[in-house]
């Protein structure tokens, strides 16, 4: 049993939970009471996710709008109204400019930009008054690194849309805030296909020009996360916390 139980008898939703950064909010909103679901677009990930630790979980691809109704069918037939959103899921891919390809360019905002669009706005109904929307940015919204043109852009669309649906949902009492990481290990670091030489060579070239000199963890992400979600950060809507190591600010 967690320390603190600011989530008893919450209901938390949190795409692209199956993996990283939603894997390891979830288990925390889990230690402190909440009724969790999940989704992702992994089957097999998912079903290891439910079978240990009983979260209510769905495949569910963001850009097809259909899995997104579905999804929330399921979470309000299963657990009920809605207390916190984590609207986590996208995709990371890093390309040159002149190498990126229209499929490519589709692929990415169709995820972390249309995806996330309506992920918020398909859960409104579903949403107790009072409740939380926390989307996941990125400090790549802030600097500028090559090869990551589009992926920075979505991640700035989506520091934007914490603003634009904070503003729009304030009739309904519901905090929209952002989140966005600094380099963090996840299982994303791990998909980027280098051979591990060169893999490490890059983990070393990005430590070194993060200020604290190490890299994010999941539960550095996570704790950010629930902080957003619940009444401690009751005087905060629109706004964005940065857990970047000091990468986008000094």
């Amino acid at each position: 049993m967690g320390e603190f139980m600011r989530y008893k008898n919450k209901v938390a939703v949190i795409t692209g939970g199956n993996s990283g950064i939603g894997l390891e909010t979830a288990k925390k909103l889990s230690t402190e009471g909440a009724k969790v679901a999940i989704c992702g677009r992994d089957l097999k990930t998912l079903n290891q996710v439910a079978d240990q630790y009983g979260f209510l979980a769905i495949k569910v691809d963001v850009s097809n709008l259909l899995d997104i109704d579905n999804f929330y069918r399921e979470v309000a037939s299963s657990l009920g109204k809605i207390d916190l959103l984590f609207a986590n899921a996208g995709i990371y891919k890093s390309i040159p400019l002149l190498e990126t390809t229209e499929a490519l360019y589709d692929e990415i905002v169709d995820t972390n930009i249309k995806g996330l669009f309506f992920t918020v706005q398909k859960s409104i109904p579903h949403m107790n008054s009072d409740a939380a929307i926390v989307l996941t940015s990125s400090v790549l919204n802030h600097k500028a690194w090559a090869g990551n043109s589009i992926y920075s852009a979505t991640k700035a669309a989506v520091r934007s849309l914490a603003r634009s649906f904070a503003a729009d949902l304030l009739d309904k009492k519901i905090r929209v805030n952002a989140v966005s990481p600094g380099p963090t290990f996840t299982p994303i670091f791990g998909r980027l296909g280098l051979p591990d030489d060169e893999l490490k060579n890059v983990a070393d070239h990005i430590m070194s020009g993060i200020p604290l000199k190490r890299f994010g963890t999941t539960e550095d992400i996570a704790n950010a996360v629930l902080f957003l979600g619940c009444s401690d950060s009751a005087f905060m809507t629109g706004a964005e916390i940065v857990v970047d190591g000091g990468l986008g600010q000094i």
